[in-house]
């Protein structure tokens, strides 16, 4: 296991992986899933694997890869802190606390800090509309966020 909870990635493991979820109804998700739990990310080069194990096409497999926002494609940081995009957090100030952790961790939206430290991500909704804005750090919930709440985590994602 790395530091950061995932198994290094390794083709013999992402077959087993595949082997172990084809025959599910709509299998290619669950596989999707499995693999970046088990990786962290979903690497390119598990594409044509899940293709043909599937009977898929490659570009089936990548466009479902791409087109959700759950699904990385390079492996995440030390530390995950994802921040609510979704409309409830939006109404209460999500947008510009978003810009101020960005302005803080150094990153954009989608980037993992050259260092490796740190992903920031976006995230659309938690279900926690009711303490928006709201973000998930390390897998752990996080309601009502401020801009010392981004403090305290911009110091934990340091260490």
């Amino acid at each position: 296991m790395h530091a950061s909870g995932y198994e290094p990635w390794s083709a013999e493991r992402a077959a087993q992986i595949i082997a172990d979820h084809q025959h599910m109804a709509g299998a290619a998700m669950p596989i999707l899933h499995a693999i970046q739990e088990a990786f962290g990310f979903v690497p390119d080069t598990v594409v044509p694997m899940i293709a043909e194990t599937l009977n898929l096409s490659r570009a089936e497999v990548h466009g479902v890869v791409t087109f959700y926002h759950d699904f990385r494609r390079e492996p995440p940081g030390r530390h995950v802190i994802k921040l609510c995009a979704a409309e409830a957090c939006q109404s209460v100030g999500a947008r510009a606390l978003t810009a101020y952790a960005e302005d803080k961790l150094g990153l954009e939206m989608g980037e993992t800090s050259p260092d490796g430290r740190v992903t920031l991500e976006p995230i659309y909704c938690l279900g926690l509309c009711a303490c928006a804005p709201a973000g998930m750090v390390n897998g752990r919930l996080v309601g009502r966020l401020d801009t010392d709440a981004i403090d305290e985590i911009a110091a934990e994602a340091s260490r």
